[in-house]
């Protein structure tokens, strides 16, 4: 497989790319650019239209680079360009992460001093891989009082909003909780 250097300008994108790309899937990928480099080409078929590799290009282009690693897929025919095209963007969807493993590599990416937002992850999946399951609070539940706090028909105020103990289906709590 040869790898060329091309200008970005070079490159053009597939106009009828079936693949709806986030602005986030392409910030995570020009953050993974910019710290790691360049470790993916981008695939383009004989006329230099992208095969695989829209969401480089596009972080390329957010990084104002002059430049991108081109793998130039010249032995495969017009429909064998459109295959491979769909069958690589189709193909991660069938995998799936071992949950285990990925909070292992989390944590101890973390250990290291990371930053576990270059892995791609949103912050909220990188906070649910980390929870500690044997951390007995995280799943605790309070103690029920002896005697409760609010009865039906209780309108407390909390700042400017009204919060209503009752059944919200019955026009005589709505009433009161509207005034």
């Amino acid at each position: 497989m040869t790898i060329t250097y091309w200008p970005i300008e070079k490159i053009t994108p597939y106009d009828r790319n079936a693949r709806k790309i986030p602005q986030k899937a392409i910030d995570k990928v020009a953050a993974s650019i910019q710290e790691y480099g360049w470790r993916q080409p981008i695939v383009v078929d004989k006329e230099g239209v992208i095969i695989c590799g829209h969401v480089r290009w596009l972080a390329a282009t957010k990084l104002a680079l002059e430049q991108a690693p081109v793998h130039q897929a010249t032995n495969l025919t017009p429909a064998q360009v459109r295959a491979y095209r769909l069958m690589d963007n189709r193909s991660h969807e069938d995998t799936a992460w071992d949950q285990d493993l990925l909070a292992e590599e989390m944590s101890e990416l973390r250990d290291l001093e990371m930053d576990l937002n270059l892995t791609g992850f949103d912050p909220q999946e990188i906070d649910a891989l980390l929870l500690d399951d044997d951390d007995d609070r995280a799943n605790e539940v309070p103690p029920l009082p002896e005697r409760a706090v609010t009865n039906s028909g209780d309108v407390w105020e909390c700042g400017p909003h009204r919060v209503l103990c009752a059944d919200a289906t019955a026009p005589e709590a709505v009433a009161l909780l509207l005034g």
